[in-house]
Parts: C-alpha cells; structure tokens; sequence
C-alpha cells in the first residue's frame, strides 16, 4: 500500500489571463497557467515537501496534458488522474486588473472532472494518507462528484487519519444558497479541520463573528476551526484556546485569489511539522499574504526557504 502525507482531490482547469486590462472580447493575449482551489494547496504542499497524491479526471485534450505536466513538474503524484476520451478538460478566463479580484468566467459545464465518481478510482483502496484535505467546490459539479468527496471522507475515517475542509463557496455553482449551505454544511461537519472564511461562516451557520462561526463547527465534531479574516489574520480555536493570529502587512495586492489556498497549505504544513493550531495559522498568514503579492492562482506559493525568508524579513500586523 502506496502512503502519501496528503491525498486531495478536485477539478484542475486551465485559465488564461489576460495580458492587457479591459474586456475579455477585446484582449487578443493571454497567458496559460494552472488553476483549481486543490491542486493550489496540493502544489503549496509539495513545494514544502509533502508527498502529495492529486486524484481527478481530465478530457484527452491539449488542457488535460498540460495539467499532468505541470503537477508532474510541482513533484504531485499524478498516478490518479484518470483521461476522458468523450468530455474534455475544463478552463477559465481570468481578466488583468492593476489590483484586487480581477472577473473570472469558467467553462466547466459536463467537463471531464464533473463527471468523475467513486467507480472511476479502484486504485484509491490501495492508497493511503496521513492527511485528507476537500474543499466546497467539487461539491457543486455533480452527484456522482459529491458520492467520491463522501467516499474520500468515510476512507479517511476508517484509516484514522484527519479531515480537514475548505468551504470555498461558488454560489455561481448552485441552483441558490440554501442548497449550497445545506450541502456544504453536511461534509463540513464531518472534517476535523474546518477553514471557512468569515464571509462564508456567516451564510454556513448563521452567525456574524468569528468567536460564534468556530463555536458552531467545534460543537459539530472540528478538532480545530481557522476562520480566515483577510487582511487582518484568522481567529483560530481549538476546544481548550481560542485567539486571533494578525496577518502580515501587504504593500501591495495583485491578486488574491488562492490566497486562502495557500493560506491552507500554510496551516496544514505547520500541523505537520508539530507546530500549534496558532503558530501554524501564522505560516499559513505568511503564505496567503505571499499569494496577494501574485498574479495566477499558485505563482506566490513558496519554497521552504522562501517562506522562511518572508516570515523572518517581516512582522505580523498588531492583533
């Protein structure tokens, strides 16, 4: 039995950027690169020296090689990334902005990877992790995705290992909110580790601060819940502490998409390597402000001695 640090699963897509600001029908440039909410934590992982197992589904088309080849290049182990010779691989167009969130628009619809299910990965039985690690979004693409994500969690459970979950909501992705939170909320509850932002906790459970959103997910079985606050940090609590871990400052925001992906992959390193729930959240704050400082989804993620760096060469923002 193959044993990883880190097994995850999702769609990877393509996305193209845009060379130039304006409206996409105009821009005649774009750049490709790697994009997908897991594969920015699984790549974050492996560029600090995780074993990380990606498992997806991609179209037998150009995208499809091209995320093979990236995650192959990122160290992630690809051996559970299934082709579809009849649904091809989906991507995205992301617009160019001087600063904050640029408009993204995504083509997914009957994509290879929405139409993945538990009887596509045999193989998954003979693999082991020490670490599971799911998000919201692949939640939203089918049921036969949201049987694998049930799947993935119960195989987690058997195995003794941990759970942790990123609601990264899409409400674009769902026929309305009530059924994306109900549904989200199941698989939630089930994780050990829970990563909701405060903007999604408060549409999750119901509660505005972050004290009562960490509250409800610890009362619902979480060992430990990270409530991303952006700019000023992440409250962070377990069942005996809780407090708020200031981020660090950004001269600068390019782009903060994946920032809560790298923020994840920050915590999740520093669990592994025996860190508190609070000294972690302060790896995790150094990536995320690392990823803000960065176009494309994964391009601020760091090397151990780049994070090191980062961390040593700045302090954090007055809690």
């Amino acid at each position: 039995m193959k044993v990883y640090d880190v097994l995850t699963f999702g769609e990877a897509m393509g996305m193209f950027i845009a060379e130039e600001p304006g409206q996409l029908a105009s821009v005649r440039h774009f750049t490709k690169e790697l994009a997908g909410a897991e594969t920015n934590v699984a790549i974050g992982l492996s560029r600090l020296g995780y074993r990380v197992l990606w498992l997806s589904k991609v179209g037998t088309d150009p995208l499809g090689d091209y995320i093979i080849q990236e995650l192959q290049r990122e160290k992630v182990d690809t051996s559970l990334i299934k082709r579809d010779e009849e649904n091809l691989t989906g991507f995205q167009l992301k617009e160019k902005v001087s600063e904050g969130d640029p408009g993204v628009y995504y083509y997914r619809k009957n994509s290879a990877a929405s139409l993945m299910g538990i009887k596509d990965f045999p193989e998954l039985r003979e693999m082991h992790a020490k670490h599971y690690h799911l998000t919201g979004i692949p939640l939203a693409l089918s049921p036969s995705v949201r049987e694998l994500s049930e799947a993935f969690i119960q195989k987690a459970k058997k195995e003794g290992s941990i759970v942790s979950f990123d609601p990264n909501l899409r409400p674009s992705m769902w026929k309305d909110e009530k059924t994306m939170a109900e549904t989200i909320q199941r698989y939630a509850c089930q994780a050990d580790i829970v990563f909701p932002g405060i903007k999604e906790g408060k549409i999750l459970t119901g509660y505005q601060a972050p004290e009562d959103i960490a509250k409800y997910y610890l009362e619902h079985g979480a060992k430990m819940v990270f409530v991303k606050l952006g700019a000023k940090g992440a409250y962070v609590a377990t069942e005996k502490k809780a407090h708020t871990v200031p981020g660090f400052p950004v001269t600068k925001v390019v782009d903060t998409v994946g920032a809560g992906d790298g923020f994840a992959a920050g915590v999740l390193s520093g669990l592994f390597d025996g860190l508190t729930p609070f000294e972690a959240a302060e790896r995790g704050n150094a990536i995320g402000a690392l990823q803000t400082m960065s176009s494309g989804d994964k391009n601020g993620l760091p090397t151990r001695e780049e994070l090191l760096a980062f961390m040593n060469g700045h302090s954090v923002k007055n809690g």
